[in-house]
């Protein structure tokens, strides 16, 4: 069921809008509510601006909130090949499958998490795993199936290392080798060796030697970055590292937190061709950038900080576009979505900001086309 939201008045516009010749993309944002859950879709022009916005709802309901409720990021996630898009429904514990053709959604099918409070999704070549955040915390494995389907894969399910270890993020290793989850509380990173049937390998623990861990994400060339908020009593104390994942599941630092000189990085978003990678920093309103070398190593674009939010926006996800020319920001307590062009150089160009979304509502999750 597609509802229409900003804008459109019949399903015949709603179509005509979202076939218009400078509809270049989509960026997506889920609003968490606890009562409903929903994605809302922005058009995206050429420019990078966001135009008309439509709104779905997911079926299930969110855990509401008011900044940052879920803490995790992957909330909301594109397939490999962008053609779907997952939502999780904390509140409900399931997770909701749309099909995606650019900003516009149809709703396909929603499946338990198996587990409680679902907060973050990765897929790869069809197989799909959930990171379920509260309880005992939980990595559940699905098949995805014809139609987006999802099909729990039998002995699947993966603890991480007790309870309230706060697991944040989730991804999938280029190979398919390794699925790595970080653990916000325990400030751990955990490696799972991913078997011919879909599940997992015992877990192996790899102790952060920075505070923060929270994001990870993979760069084309296997390297592992992962976000560290840094220590709570340094100003602009906020970092990223990256590491090489060995064969028994430890890591190999690569570089060892690299400042971002900003505060509160939580979040990060690669581009396509993962020469760049850039991180959310909600303490401080601004975005920061590094390079990625082929071998993982990182160093900072520019001054580092290349983009700036208005004062109080409180950015937290973040996500590039499908083509690598822009940068996208969910402002959680101005209530907005920051827009910026990347340039040739990494650094970023402030296109303002879009929507006019409730300030403190607990958004959670951002993708883009």
């Amino acid at each position: 069921m597609i509802m229409i939201g900003i804008g459109a008045s019949s399903p015949a516009l709603h179509a005509e809008d979202l076939n218009k010749r400078d509809n270049a993309g989509a960026v997506f944002v889920m609003t968490n509510a606890a009562n409903k859950n929903e994605v809302i879709a922005f058009q995206r022009s050429a420019d990078g601006t966001l135009g008309e916005s439509f709104t779905y709802d997911t079926h299930g309901r969110g855990s509401g909130g008011t900044s940052d409720p879920l803490e995790s990021q992957g909330s909301l996630t594109l397939s490999q090949d962008n053609s779907l898009l997952f939502a999780v429904n904390a509140g409900s514990g399931d997770i909701s499958v749309f099909s995606v053709n650019k900003a516009k959604l149809t709703f396909l099918n929603r499946t338990p998490s198996e587990g409680a409070q679902p907060s973050a999704i990765a897929e790869r070549n069809g197989l799909v795993y959930v990171l379920n955040s509260g309880a005992a915390g939980s990595l559940v494995g699905f098949h995805l199936d014809f139609g987006g389907q999802l099909t729990e894969i039998k002995n699947s399910t993966a603890f991480l290392t007790g309870t309230a270890a706060g697991g944040a993020s989730l991804a999938f290793s280029p190979n398919g080798e390794f699925l790595v989850a970080t653990e916000r509380v325990s400030n751990n990173i955990d490696v799972f060796h991913v078997e011919a049937n879909g599940t997992l390998s015992p877990i192996v623990v790899n102790a952060n030697p920075a505070p923060g861990s929270f994001s990870v994400i993979f760069a084309p060339g296997g390297a592992a970055l992962v976000s560290e908020t840094g220590p709570s009593n340094e100003p602009d104390g906020s970092a990223n590292s990256s590491y090489r994942v060995n064969a028994n599941g430890t890591l190999t630092a690569i570089s060892q937190s690299v400042p971002t000189l900003g505060n509160g990085n939580c979040w990060e978003a690669l581009t396509p061709d993962g020469t760049k990678v850039y991180v959310s920093n909600s303490g401080s309103d601004n975005i920061s950038g590094f390079n990625v070398s082929k071998n993982g190593k990182l160093t900072p674009i520019g001054g580092t900080v290349v983009g700036e939010n208005p004062t109080g926006s409180h950015n937290v996800d973040i996500a590039v576009s499908a083509d690598g020319k822009f940068v996208y920001t969910i402002n959680s307590q101005s209530g907005n979505v920051g827009m910026f062009a990347i340039n040739p150089d990494g650094t970023l160009t402030n296109l303002g900001q879009a929507g006019d979304l409730p300030k403190s509502a607990g958004f959670n999750g951002i993708a883009a086309l």
